[in-house]
């Protein structure tokens, strides 16, 4: 307790200090009394609370602990050391597998929490659970292991103060340049601030220098798949199955790999020969239905997902699979299984999050629509307060590149002359995926996925800006020549072939993308840009209720994404001004109520004939990675253009984000 506290202190109010030095000294008492006399508001810091839970833990009185606990979580879902102080309340109550879910809780919140590992070995029943007990056997010889300087940049890593976290992980670096571990630590740094190049030097470095260390090797395949780099990180995650062909983790990863590379085949047979060995494992039966949702075997998927949940009901991205089927209904069993589960202390990390989309989707497929909105607002609730977005950044991001790309950026024909890229950008949920399916039905097109390689270019602008005397992105795009913009051009159409099958262009439906459309126009001038526009209300109620994989920070509360709507808009006229004529406006309810008119817009501005196959696109057998899978393997409805209204109630706080004027633009 005190090692946790002196951690949380660190910065705290004076008056916060003076508690935490009570309680460090056995006058708990005194601390609450303290406590007590905070003023208004600092009573219900999180600092405060922890101490308040902490205190009622040692008086004994738990129910207040545990009620104090929850407050704190409630406001920073993520906070580990909340978990593991509730942890300490669940044990000293009486209550070991409260604990223990807990316990667990915080451990996957952050993994440098010791205490939660031990306490989790103490708990366990090595000969009931030998699988998991191995594993926290584990963890805890490796933080044993680690130099006390690691294991804090770890803790502070996983509280998200990354960069205190990199100057402590750097300055043991210094002295110690090859130690396999702190090059881990601060590659995961790397991703989490977004810089994947600095991270798979690092890896690519550590598996040079131990090439028998499972894990780092493991974090490089991790980190090349992230790169987009997926021939290597098949070769490399092959290479490492080769050496133990019978592992079940190898072949997991090696099958993952191969799925990034379109082979579902490979990759179904591999899970195949997982569930063989470990025939209970809900993560690789889920992986398998990923697989198979992926390819259109839908009844398949589902089989595989209700077999996780058969083996594990926590593991509950099994539910929230079934969830973003789109067509698939839970019966009255799976939603009263599911609402057991809410609450359940053993249910940690991510599993909290699957289970309230699911349930949010549940209730509105039973047009209990108060009761889904109160899930889909739980869910995005934990999430947003896992990530640190600002809508503040964004905001100013748009205004840097309608100040750095003015009409005269766009003068003069620069870049890679190459015509094959046709982007589809906008918002997540306004339709892009079926888009990208209506024009890969044709001959000519080939449709990929959302590609991240505009935004690796972009930050690979912004990270040369940030050195000494350089114009910062987007303002450096003015002075960049035509041969470093040809080859920007050149390196964007190399690294995306992977995803091509032959046809002369091909789609990139990276919805983020419309935020460096002046990149895009420098580097590739002849390229396509289509904006998939949907109704604003639709369009952002629609993203709310959504759990997206990852980079979509704005989606988890509705002032946000009513805000980036706004911006998006703001942007998008700019780009019209900019550069006339060069992005094709596409908006949904036209392609729902006029398909065919549409349909031949599109292929008139990509300089493409017409295809009836085009109309038949529901028809086409493709891999379809979105979550709107299934339902572009469907002919077009409009049932979903209204959706929105159900939850009206509820959504003030969107409708003041976005304004009168967009909001009328929805009725």
């Amino acid at each position: 307790m005190v090692t946790a506290m002196s951690n949380m202190m660190t910065k705290e109010p004076g008056d916060l200090n003076d508690i935490q030095a009570l309680l460090q000294s056995g006058r708990v008492p005194e601390a609450l009394a303290q406590l007590d006399e905070l003023p208004d508001g600092q009573e219900s810091d999180n600092t405060a609370l922890y101490l308040r839970g902490v205190c009622y833990r040692l008086l004994g009185a738990f129910d207040k602990a545990e009620h104090t606990l929850f407050t704190l979580i409630d406001q920073r879902p993520s906070y580990g050391r909340g978990f593991q102080e509730l942890g300490h309340v669940y044990r000293d109550g009486g209550k070991p597998m409260e604990a223990l879910g807990a316990y667990a809780t915080a451990s996957h919140m952050n993994p440098a929490l010791k205490a939660s590992w031990v306490a989790q070995q103490k708990l366990l029943d090595p000969e009931r659970q030998p699988e998991r007990y191995r594993q926290v056997c584990e963890r805890i010889t490796w933080l044993e292991s680690l130099p006390p300087a690691l294991l804090a940049s770890l803790d502070l890593t996983h509280e998200g103060r990354l960069i205190k976290a990199e100057n402590v992980c750097r300055s043991f670096m210094q002295q110690h340049p090859q130690h396999i571990d702190g090059m881990r630590i601060l590659a995961d740094i790397a991703v989490r601030q977004g810089v994947l190049e600095d991270a798979e030097f690092l890896l690519e470095s550590a598996v040079a220098f131990e090439p028998d260390h499972k894990q780092a090797r493991i974090d490089y395949i991790q980190i090349l798949g992230k790169r987009q780099r997926y021939q290597k990180a098949v070769a490399e995650a092959k290479a490492l199955l080769d050496q133990n062909p019978e592992n079940p983790q190898f072949q997991s990863l090696y099958a993952i790999q191969c799925m990034q590379l379109g082979d579902y085949d490979e990759a179904l047979a591999l899970f195949d020969q997982i569930i063989e060995q470990v025939p209970r494992d809900p993560v690789t039966h889920v992986s398998r239905g990923h697989a198979l949702k992926t390819s259109g075997r839908s009844d398949d998927a589902i089989t595989s997902y209700r077999r996780a949940l058969e083996h594990q009901p926590l593991h509950c991205e099994g539910w929230y699979s079934l969830a973003n089927l789109k067509t698939y209904s839970f019966s009255e069993q799976d939603v009263a299984t599911m609402l057991a589960l809410d609450g359940n202390p053993q249910l940690i990390g991510q599993d909290r999050v699957y289970l309230q989309f699911a349930l949010g989707k549940a209730f509105e497929d039973e047009k209990d629509y108060e009761r889904s909105f109160h899930h889909y607002a739980k869910g995005n609730a934990i999430k947003r307060a896992q990530v640190q977005y600002k809508a503040e950044g964004t905001h100013q991001e748009v205004l840097d590149q309608i100040e750095a790309c003015g009409p005269e950026l766009f003068h003069s024909t620069t870049g890679c002359p190459d015509p094959d890229p046709i982007f589809i950008v906008g918002l997540p949920r306004a339709g892009s995926t079926l888009l990208e399916q209506i024009l890969s039905s044709h001959s000519q097109i080939d449709g990929t996925m959302e590609l991240p390689n505009v935004l690796s270019l972009s930050g690979k602008l912004r990270r040369r800006g940030r050195k000494k005397g350089q114009q910062p992105y987007p303002f450096n795009l003015a002075s960049l020549s035509d041969e470093e913009l040809t080859a920007l051009g050149e390196e964007y159409l190399r690294d995306t072939r992977i995803h091509r099958q032959g046809a002369p262009y091909f789609i990139d439906k990276m919805p983020n993308n419309f935020r460096h459309i002046g990149l895009i126009k420098r580097m590739l001038p002849n390229a396509k840009v289509i904006d998939a526009r949907r109704s604003p209300m639709a369009c952002c109620f629609s993203g709310f209720k959504q759990l997206f994989a990852e980079g979509q920070f704005f989606s988890y509360a509705l002032e946000d994404i009513g805000a980036y709507y706004r911006d998006y808009l703001t942007l998008m006229d700019h780009w019209d001004r900019a550069i006339p004529n060069f992005v094709l406006r596409v908006e949904h309810e036209s392609v729902v109520a006029d398909l065919e008119g549409q349909v031949r817009r599109m292929l008139s501005y990509c300089g493409l004939e017409f295809e009836e196959a085009c109309l038949q696109f529901y028809k086409t057998e493709r891999n379809v990675r979105t979550p709107s899978s299934e339902q572009v393997r469907q002919p077009i409805y409009a049932s979903a253009l209204e959706q929105w209204r159900h939850y009206e109630p509820w959504l003030a706080p969107l409708k003041q984000a976005l304004g009168p004027e967009l909001v009328n633009l929805s009725t």
